[in-house]
C-alpha cells in the first residue's frame, strides 16, 4: 500500500542554503517527492515530520497538514493503486489533487471582495484587499479556512505589530476584515470551529464618525442656489439622501421611482445575507419627489447625464460636496455620509425611538425581537419620522418648546 509523508531532502538544498519541505511517496519499494512552498533555514528545524524552532512554526505546521491530507484524501480515492508504479502515482496526485471542499482563506476573500465590488462597495472591498495582502504574506501563501486557529490570530497580530508601521486603529481594522470574511464562511457553513479563532482577541469597535450637521447648514444646503451642474448635482444628490431617511448613494441609483409615492427596497450591503427581514418601506417626500423629477431617467431611475463608473461617481459627489461646502463657508466636516448622519440626529433629537431610526436607515433590528418583522407598524412609523424630521426642517419653530424640553430632561438625568 502506498504511504506519504513530509520529509525533507538533505541533498536537494537551494541556492540559498535553505530547504523545501517535501511530500514522500513511498510506493512499490520506491519513493517519489512532490516539493512544496514551504521552505525552512536549516535542517534542523524539521523533526519527526513537523517544523521546529521556528518563528513561524505553528503556521506553517498547519499549512502543511492540510497539504497533506489534500494529498492522503485523493490518495484514498484513487482505485487499484496496485497497478501504477510510484512515478505514476505522484504523477496522479499532482495532476488531480482535489480542490473541492477545501475552503481556502484567499479563495473564499476573493469571492467576498468580488462580491463586494458587485455591490458597488469598492472602498470596502479596497481594505478588504489590503488586509488579504498581509495576511498572505504571514501565513506565506494560502490556508484551509479550518486551519485558522486562536494561536494564529495571535500571531497575525504580532507579525502586524512588528513588520508594519500601523498603529493600533488600523491593526484592528485589518484584524475586523479577517474576523468578517471567517464569519461569512460561518454563515455560508463552510467551516466550524471548536473553538472561535477570535475567542481571545477582542477587537475594538471603530468610533461612530461625527459627520451630522447643524439645522442652520442644512438650510444653507437647502437653499443653495449652484451656477455650477458639478455643484447642482451634488446639492440634490445630498438632500434626496436626507429626505429619504438617509439612504446611501448606492442604494438611490439602482431604485425604480417611477410612478412610486413609496419605496421598497433592501440595502446593497445587506443583501448578501438578507431573506426578506431587511426590507425597507418608506414615503417619497414631496421635497425628495422634486428633486427626482429633475433627473428621472427613462426607466425610472436617477439619471445625472455621467458616464462615470459608480466608484468615480461616488468620488465626484464627494468632492464637489466638500466644494459646496467651501462655498457655503461651513465651518463643519461636511461628507455625504453627513446626509445620513444628520437625519438620524434630528429624529433623535424629536424623540422618534431608536428602533424607527433604525428601520429607515436599514440597520439591522434582529437585537429588538419579533417587532422587526412586522413591516406594516415600521412603514407606517417610518412615514412619520420622515415626516417630522422634513417638517422640522421647514419649521424649526414649531419644535423649539420639544427640543427645550427633551434638553433639559436629559441635563437633570445627567
Amino acid at each position: 500500500m502506498a504511504t506519504i509523508k513530509l520529509t525533507v531532502l538533505k541533498a536537494k538544498a537551494l541556492i540559498d542554503g535553505k530547504y523545501k519541505i517535501q511530500i514522500s511517496i513511498c510506493h512499490k519499494r520506491k519513493t517519489c517527492y512532490i516539493a512544496t512552498n514551504v521552505i525552512i533555514e536549516k535542517l534542523s528545524q524539521f523533526k519527526n515530520g513537523q517544523i521546529i524552532k521556528h518563528s513561524e512554526a505553528s503556521v506553517l505546521n498547519a499549512k502543511l497538514r492540510n497539504i497533506l491530507n489534500t494529498y492522503q484524501d485523493r490518495l484514498y480515492e484513487i482505485k487499484h493503486v496496485n497497478i501504477y508504479d510510484c512515478k505514476q502515482l505522484r504523477d496522479i496526485l499532482i495532476e488531480e489533487a482535489p480542490q473541492e471542499g477545501i475552503h481556502t482563506f484567499q479563495s473564499y476573500c476573493k469571492k467576498f471582495i468580488n462580491q463586494l465590488e458587485e455591490e458597488k462597495r469598492n472602498s470596502y472591498a479596497i481594505l478588504h484587499k489590503a488586509n488579504l495582502n498581509y495576511f498572505t504574506e504571514f501565513t506565506r501563501g494560502d490556508m484551509a479556512l479550518s486551519d485558522i486557529t486562536p494561536t494564529l490570530i495571535g500571531n497575525y497580530d504580532k507579525y502586524l505589530r512588528k513588520y508594519t508601521n500601523m498603529n493600533n486603529t488600523t491593526i484592528d481594522m485589518m484584524l475586523g476584515r479577517t474576523r468578517t470574511v471567517i464569519n461569512f464562511a460561518k454563515k455560508e457553513q463552510l467551516v466550524k470551529y471548536d473553538i472561535d479563532p477570535f475567542a481571545f482577541r477582542k477587537i475594538r469597535s471603530s468610533p461612530v464618525r461625527d459627520a451630522a450637521i447643524s439645522l442652520m447648514d442644512i438650510k444653507k444646503i437647502i437653499d443653495y442656489k449652484p451656477k455650477y451642474k458639478k455643484y447642482i448635482v451634488a446639492r440634490d444628490v445630498f438632500l434626496l439622501s436626507f429626505y429619504l431617511g438617509g439612504m446611501n448613494l448606492v442604494d438611490m441609483l439602482e431604485i425604480d421611482f417611477k410612478g412610486k409615492s413609496n419605496i421598497e427596497y433592501i440595502r446593497t450591503k445587506s443583501k448578501r445575507l438578507s431573506r426578506g427581514e431587511n426590507k425597507i418601506i418608506i414615503p417619497i417626500a414631496t421635497e425628495a419627489k422634486e428633486i427626482i423629477n429633475k433627473w428621472i431617467g427613462r426607466n425610472g431611475k436617477l439619471d445625472f447625464g455621467y458616464k462615470f463608473s459608480y466608484h468615480n461617481f461616488n468620488s465626484f459627489i464627494g468632492r464637489n460636496i466638500r466644494g459646496m461646502a467651501e462655498e457655503l463657508e461651513i465651518n463643519e466636516r461636511v461628507i455625504m455620509y453627513s446626509a445620513r448622519k444628520t437625519f438620524a440626529q434630528f429624529a433623535s433629537d424629536l424623540g422618534i425611538p431608536d428602533a424607527v431610526i433604525d428601520y429607515c436607515l436599514g440597520h439591522s433590528d434582529k437585537s429588538r425581537g419579533v417587532i422587526r418583522y412586522y413591516t406594516k407598524v415600521r412603514q407606517k412609523q417610518a412615514e412619520i419620522a420622515i415626516n417630522r424630521v422634513v417638517d422640522y426642517i421647514n419649521s424649526p419653530d414649531k419644535y423649539k418648546d420639544l427640543l427645550d424640553l427633551r434638553l433639559d430632561t436629559m441635563l437633570m438625568k445627567a
